[in-house]
């Protein structure tokens, strides 16, 4: 099926001239993306299947990974929380026998199945595997709103956070985010440094009850967050009763997801998931390249849907963002022929991809194809984030791409700090009077004592040195062990995670020799316990 379908959807160019794009082109690519999408949905539930299996217990410890999302990013190259996610449906599946098997024969889609996981329990499973055929994705997700009483669901929701910012607020900010690292742990995001900022802010200065805009400047993000939903759904509940619109798609007949067995093994396991994975890169090459037909030229609209977001929940039974990602990627590549074909040749996975194609222009891809050739991903997009940072100062910016909730947050202490000065002040001195608040009230707390394993951490950024590993180091550990006659000298500590040092290493997982930084030898697995 995935050699029929792929030689079908390369045949399709990129209609970058939008005459000729009509209702007919819609039908015909469409047909074929949905396929595809039956197909890669069939395969996550395989591969989430057996990412649960290697998230089990120690399994991805013995192959030296700290956590399964390490074990997806470096092996899979797979994003950490998609193998997060594939291996949570699969787990929440597994208490919902019957929900279980509707998915892996292909009758329900992964997107509605993680709908109805919070209303397909007990007695009820039943019922609502039954109706599922007949369930849209909103009408689910509306089901389990109501299920729910009123508590409402998470919003997932991110945008950037990014203001003019002079010399004297970007060094404030630098200051403050340093030392919530040192609070947080060195892998906390900036995002989590500023709502912590913000946090301790308005913790001291809340914002004065009743207490509006001051100076009416400023506090608007625009973004049209505020009743734009109600009527999107209210647009895909009439269109949806339309369904003369929907019955001429043809819908195709389900694809059962692979079998997976029963292996205990680790290496067994180790096996079927990097070949289950080599398969769904296979499959999200067309989602991407389709998906980018449909999405470029709004082929959606053709079809009788609301928005893209709309089709790809209803029509693909994929969530919008995971289109939306491959849909990226895919525009960034044929920008990028370079990169593309680093990625054919096996030189680059799919996220080490990704990282380089968020910063890399034609002139310097290939410079960047070879950082990535000898980075782990973790690594890579550490100088990726940094390239972005320095990117911003040059340009005298401050940015943070943030959950929603965050920003909001950021606009409370915001209008609190505005609320204590009795002005209107722009973003950016807003957040130097936080920083400063923040440093201010946490500085003198910090026990900053130096002490050679403190020292080695700093020295190593904060970071768990096993490479691949996305960790916080909160533990030193001697190369040389001090049983066996190794000192406090810098060149013989290692900074490293909890789970690596204490599971890793010392239930012989692992082994590090030579000298830090810069000349240690790693050996990993059934290598390590010959040694």
């Amino acid at each position: 099926m995935l050699e029929e379908l792929a030689a079908r959807a390369w045949e399709i160019e990129v209609p970058w001239d939008r005459r000729g794009v009509g209702g007919g082109a819609a039908v015909r690519v469409d047909r074929l993306l949905v396929r595809v999408a039956r197909g890669h949905g069939a395969v996550d539930v395989a591969l989430g299947e057996c990412l649960a299996a290697m998230g089990a217990g120690d399994r991805a410890l013995r192959l030296g990974f700290a956590g399964l999302a390490d074990y997806a990013r470096e092996v899979l190259g797979m994003a950490g929380r998609t193998a997060l996610g594939l291996a949570r449906l699969s787990r929440e599946l597994g208490e919902r026998p019957l929900l279980r098997a509707a998915v892996r024969r292909g009758e329900v889609s992964p997107r509605l199945a993680q709908e109805l996981l919070p209303v397909a329990r007990g007695d009820a499973e039943a019922g609502w595997v039954a109706r599922a055929a007949q369930l849209t994705v909103r009408e689910a997700r509306e089901a389990a709103r109501a299920a729910a009483a009123g508590q409402g669901l998470p919003d997932d929701d991110w945008e950037r956070i990014e203001f003019p910012a002079g010399a004297e607020c970007r060094a404030r900010v630098d200051e403050a985010f340093a030392l919530a690292g040192e609070l947080l742990g060195a892998t906390a995001p900036r995002w989590q440094r500023l709502e912590a900022i913000c946090q301790e802010y308005l913790g001291a200065n809340p914002v004065p009850e009743g207490a509006g805009q001051v100076g009416g400047e400023g506090g608007d993000r625009g973004d049209g967050a505020g009743g734009d939903g109600a009527g999107l759904e209210e647009l895909e509940a009439a269109l949806e009763a339309e369904t003369e619109k929907w019955e001429r798609l043809l819908w195709p007949e389900p694809v059962a997801a692979p079998e997976v067995g029963e292996e205990r093994d680790v290496g067994a396991i180790d096996a079927r998931v990097r070949e289950l994975a080599a398969m769904r890169d296979r499959w999200d090459d067309l989602v991407g390249h389709l998906g980018l037909v449909v999405q470029a030229f709004g082929l959606w609209r053709h079809l009788g849907f609301a928005s893209f977001a709309h089709y790809c929940a209803e029509r693909l039974g994929m969530a919008e963002r995971t289109v939306a990602q491959r849909v990226w990627l895919e525009r960034r590549l044929h920008e990028l022929p370079g990169l593309r074909e680093a990625m054919r040749q096996g030189r680059v996975s799919y996220e080490k991809a990704r990282l380089v194609a968020g910063v890399a222009v034609p002139r310097d891809v290939e410079g960047w194809v070879a950082v990535a050739e000898k980075c782990t991903c973790v690594e890579l997009r550490r100088r990726v984030e940094a390239g972005e940072q320095a990117q911003m100062c040059a340009r005298e910016r401050v940015s943070v791409v943030a959950p929603r909730r965050v920003a909001g947050l950021f606009e409370e202490a915001s209008l609190a700090v505005m609320s204590r000065e009795g002005r209107w002040m722009p973003p950016a001195e807003c957040l130097a009077q936080m920083c400063a608040h923040f440093v201010t009230a946490w500085e003198g707390i910090l026990d900053r004592r130096m002490t050679p394993q403190r020292r080695a951490i700093e020295r190593d950024q904060g970071f768990c040195q096993v490479p691949g590993c996305s960790r916080a180091a909160v533990h030193a550990h001697h190369v040389v062990w001090r049983s066996r006659g190794g000192g406090d000298e810098p060149e013989n500590l290692v900074s490293l995670c909890a789970g690596h040092h204490l599971y890793g290493i010392h239930r012989g997982y692992i082994r590090v020799s030579g000298r830090a930084p810069d000349g240690l030898v790693w050996e990993f697995g059934e290598e390590a316990r010959a040694g």
